[in-house]
């Protein structure tokens, strides 16, 4: 885990952090329990929860076994979310995969009017109008 002061800082002004202890300093003294406790935040914040979820689930934390319960839905809603998102992710990557095949469709035949695919079915293939290219074929 790699985070920065300020992150560190922003953390801590949000009340993310109200576990890690400070010394007589005022500086932040951080445990191995309390890095494990912030590189889970850190996950958290990286699949796109609120801040506000997050700080709801640090003060659970600290409340107890009491809201294990609680905690474990706020888990299963959230991995669901990511589900959610690894699933749009992966029909933009079909599209932009797609994209690519065409456009090297495209450059091979030095024009875009050559290119016949159907952009509404990501996987389908691409063929070139030999008609309209306006390079010459290439020769395997």
């Amino acid at each position: 885990m790699s985070l920065s002061s300020y992150t560190l800082r922003y953390y801590d002004h949000e009340g993310l952090m109200p576990f890690v202890h400070r010394n007589k300093a005022g500086r932040r003294e951080f445990s191995e329990h309390d890095l494990d406790f912030i590189d889970l935040i850190t996950c958290l914040k990286g699949t796109g929860m609120q801040l506000s979820e997050i700080r709801k689930f640090v003060e659970m934390s600290m409340a107890g076994d009491e809201t294990l319960a609680d905690r474990l839905a706020i888990f299963k809603a959230q991995q669901e979310a990511v589900h959610d998102q690894m699933a749009q992710l992966q029909k933009h990557l079909d599209k932009l995969n797609f994209k690519v095949r065409y456009f090297e469709a495209a450059c091979d035949a030095g024009t875009e009017d050559a290119v016949i695919a159907n952009c509404d079915i990501p996987n389908s293939p691409i063929t070139i109008d030999d008609s309209k290219r306006v390079k010459p074929n290439k020769v395997s």
